[in-house]
């Protein structure tokens, strides 16, 4: 794969998938601390006004632009089962690694916290097995 000469970050493609694990991880856990910090905002907002106590809510609400930047890969792959095997081996890892963190993490945590740890495991094993994976089934397909 050859990359475009390009100074800006995270660098892609000329397909216009991510070019490198390092940009590709990097760019979902920008977006998971800024899903963070907009559901701590949220939570603070929700506490001050005395609706809900502080850390009730669900800490995966996190991941959604993660899920975005993972649906845009999706589709900047193109066409082809790889791409779909791929991305449901993704999902299948990466949900069952974010539910055992968040289990583990339950017993001591409130919800926001376990749910937060649980998408950023999410998130790192689904750009791992995304990333290389890919690849992998690209190579072994010529």
């Amino acid at each position: 794969m050859t990359e475009t000469t390009s100074a800006r970050r995270p660098r892609r493609d000329p397909s216009g998938r991510l070019a490198t694990i390092g940009d590709l991880i990097g760019t979902a856990l920008a977006g998971l601390v800024t899903g963070a910090v907009l559901l701590l905002v949220l939570e603070a907002i929700l506490s001050l006004t005395h609706v809900s106590e502080f850390g009730g809510t669900s800490g995966w609400l996190a991941i959604i632009l993660p899920v975005w930047l993972f649906v845009e890969e999706f589709r900047a792959e193109g066409y082809g089962a790889s791409r779909v095997v791929v991305a449901l081996l993704g999902a299948g890892f990466a949900v069952a690694a974010g539910m055992t963190v968040a289990g583990f993490a339950a017993s001591q945590f409130p919800t926001l916290v376990s749910g937060l740890a649980g998408a950023a495991a999410f998130t790192v094993v689904y750009c791992l097995v995304w990333f290389y994976g890919l690849r992998w089934l690209s190579h072994r397909m010529g």
